[in-house]
C-alpha cells in the first residue's frame, strides 16, 4: 500500500501479554509436529510403561483381580515390589523414551529458521533472543514433561491414595526424586537438541550428530575407564551421569561403573552451560558472512 494514500491503519486488536509472547512458537511447532502419524503413534507408545505401572498398582490393591490371575499379594510383591526402585526403573524407561522423542522433534526446531534466514524476522520484533530460545525449548519441555514426571507423579499419588494415610509422607523422597530427576534430564536434553539444531542445519545429519555425541562419548568414557582404571571417564557419558544423579535422588546405592554424585552434577551443569554458549553464538538477528 502506497504511503501517500494515507489509508494505512495500525493494528487495533488485542495484544499478547509480554510474558506469553514466547508461547506463539510452541503453538505453531505443535501444528507441524502432530501432522506426523509416526510421531503421534510413538507418543502414544510412550504412555505404555506408565499404564503398565498403573495396572501393577491396581493389582496390589485388588484381591479379586489377583485371585483371577492366580496370584497372591506376596507373589506380586516378589515380582514387582512397589518401592523407590520401582519408580526409579520407570523413570529410566521414560527417560530413554524421552531421548528418542528429542531425537525425533529436536533437530527441526531451530535449523529451518536459520536455513531460511527467519531469525531477523523474529528478532526485529519485540521478541528477545531469550524469549526465542525459551519458546523453542518449551516445545520439548512440555512434550517431555507429559511422558516423564507427570505420569510418574500420578502413579506416586495413586499409590499413596490406595495405600492409605502415611505412605506419601513416608515416601516423599520418591516424589521429589521423580520431579527433580525428570526436570534435570529434560533441561539437559532440550538444550542439547537446540544446540545441535542451531549448528547443524540439515535434519538427518542433526539426528546422526545427536546419536554420535551420545553413544561415541559413552564408548570413549568406557575406554578411558578401562585404560586408566578409573570412573572419571563416565563423566563423558550422559547416561552414566544422569544415572548417578537419579540413584542419589532415589536413595539407591550407585554401581561401581557410575561416577560420583558431585562430579555428575558438575558435569551436567557444565554441559548445559556449553549448550547455552553455542546457542548464544548462533541465535542472532544477523549473520556475518566472510
Amino acid at each position: 500500500m502506497a504511503v501517500y494514500e494515507r489509508s494505512y491503519g495500525r493494528y487495533t486488536g488485542p495484544t499478547t501479554p509480554e510474558w506469553a509472547r514466547f508461547l506463539i512458537l510452541p503453538r505453531y511447532a505443535y501444528e507441524s509436529v502432530f501432522k506426523s502419524k509416526l510421531f503421534v503413534g510413538f507418543l502414544a507408545l510412550c504412555f505404555g510403561p506408565p499404564f503398565v505401572g498403573l495396572l501393577i498398582i491396581y493389582l496390589y490393591h485388588n484381591l479379586s483381580a489377583l485371585q483371577l490371575l492366580g496370584l497372591t499379594p506376596e507373589k506380586l510383591n516378589e515380582i514387582f515390589p512397589i518401592t523407590n526402585d520401582f519408580f526409579y526403573r520407570g523413570l529410566w524407561i521414560q527417560g530413554a523414551l524421552a531421548f528418542l522423542l528429542v531425537l525425533f522433534v529436536g533437530p527441526a526446531l531451530i535449523s529451518p529458521d536459520l536455513r531460511n534466514n527467519g531469525l531477523p524476522l523474529y528478532l526485529s520484533r519485540p521478541f528477545s533472543r531469550s524469549e526465542y530460545v525459551i519458546g523453542k525449548m518449551s516445545v520439548l519441555l512440555i512434550l517431555l514433561s507429559a511422558i516423564t514426571w507427570v505420569p510418574g507423579l500420578l502413579l506416586f499419588f495413586l499409590q499413596g491414595y490406595l495405600e492409605g494415610a502415611g505412605w506419601l509422607a513416608k515416601n516423599a523422597r520418591i516424589g521429589f526424586a521423580l520431579l527433580v530427576g525428570s526436570l534435570v534430564w529434560i533441561v539437559f536434553l532440550s538444550l542439547f537438541a537446540l544446540a545441535v539444531s542451531a549448528w547443524v542445519k540439515w535434519r538427518p545429519v542433526a539426528r546422526i550428530t545427536i546419536m554420535i555425541l551420545f553413544f561415541v562419548l559413552l564408548g570413549f568414557g568406557q575406554a578411558l575407564n578401562v585404560a586408566l582404571d578409573t570412573w572419571w571417564g563416565s563423566l563423558f557419558s550422559a547416561w552414566h551421569v544422569i544415572g548417578s544423579i537419579w540413584m542419589s535422588l532415589f536413595g539407591l546405592a550407585p554401581g561401581s561403573e557410575l561416577p560420583r554424585v558431585g562430579p555428575s552434577w558438575a558435569a551436567l551443569a557444565a554441559g548445559c552451560l556449553i549448550f547455552l554458549g553455542l546457542l548464544s553464538r548462533r541465535i542472532r538477528a544477523y549473520e556475518v558472512v566472510r
